[in-house]
């Protein structure tokens, strides 16, 4: 399986743009919502040599896959994300201080980046930790934890834990 977040850097001398399409490697994103393994997701990279360097803008277009925190409906949403990003080539380019692995830049290791950790660390900011149902939830499906709210519905087996605090 080729992942589409590794870019071939080899003999990049002048501004390329690239789209690669395949299957997401790994899940990406937090318990509740995220890019899902296996997951089709497109990726539109912009690459510019730096001289020692490779300057990357990339936007990643998939489809996430999660559970609504309220209703624990299925939720399906497209998911766009945009990342920039800068990997080193060369020993002598950019660097922090002496020591200092908070500056360091992901490298080009066999004149191939990976955007991989780039696009985790981005996803990880831009995806809601309790996602909910856009527009709200649907009366119908909410279950009622407080056993009075209406008609009597037999229990979700997701609430079952819960019912002990009654």
């Amino acid at each position: 399986m080729t992942s589409p977040f590794l870019f071939n850097v080899a003999g990049l001398t002048e501004f390329a743009q690239r789209t690669q399409t395949g299957p997401n490697p790994t899940r990406i994103g937090p318990a509740m919502i995220g890019l899902a393994e296996g997951e089709e997701i497109t990726v539109d990279a912009s690459l510019s040599p730096l001289g020692g360097g490779v300057l990357v803008n990339a936007d990643i277009r998939g489809r996430l896959t999660g559970q609504c925190v309220r209703c624990l409906g299925e939720l399906h949403p497209d998911f766009e994300l945009h990342v920039t990003q800068v990997f080193s080539d060369s020993p002598d380019f950019v660097t922090g201080e002496e020591g200092d692995g908070a500056d360091e830049l992901p490298k080009v290791v066999d004149a191939r980046i990976d955007l991989l950790q780039t696009v985790i660390d981005e996803a990880v900011l831009a995806l809601p930790f309790n996602p909910t149902c856009e527009g709200g939830c649907e009366e119908s499906d909410t279950p009622s934890p407080d056993g009075v709210s209406g008609e009597h519905k037999p229990a979700d087996p997701r609430w079952s834990d819960l019912e002990k605090f009654l």
